[in-house]
């Protein structure tokens, strides 16, 4: 990406490291990498903690029950049918872990974030 930083939207998305913009974040699924392969950023060093899993489990979870409920209301469909929704949980879980790691990871990364101290 001729070493220009990515903008949020498409750092997010594709996983991008904040600093050259190649496509090293991940290891895998939802793990990001321990640094960049072509500029040496420490990823380690940056901590996203739980919070895109919250906000996902609280999102994601009202999204399949509403969803849930609207089907069995509209259709009365047999109980079976409702394990539709845990492959569709679990992709959209996935999916939004890895975007949300990725944008916190971006914004720690732009905005300089660091553990906060007390100077004495």
């Amino acid at each position: 990406m001729n070493g220009a930083p990515p903008s949020l939207p498409a750092a997010s998305l594709l996983g991008l490291c904040p600093q050259c913009g190649e496509r090293t974040l991940f290891a895998g699924i939802a793990r990001f990498a321990p640094r960049c392969r072509t500029c040496g950023l420490d990823f380690a060093a940056f901590n996203v903690g739980d919070g895109p899993a919250l906000f996902l489990i609280l999102i994601i979870g009202t999204l399949l029950t509403v969803g849930a409920l609207v089907v069995d209301a509209a259709y009365s469909p047999s109980y079976w049918v409702h394990l539709v929704w845990l492959p569709i949980g679990i992709g959209l879980t996935l999916a939004g872990l890895r975007i949300g790691k990725a944008a916190l990871l971006f914004q720690e990364y732009r905005h300089r974030a660091r553990e906060g101290r007390i100077v004495p």
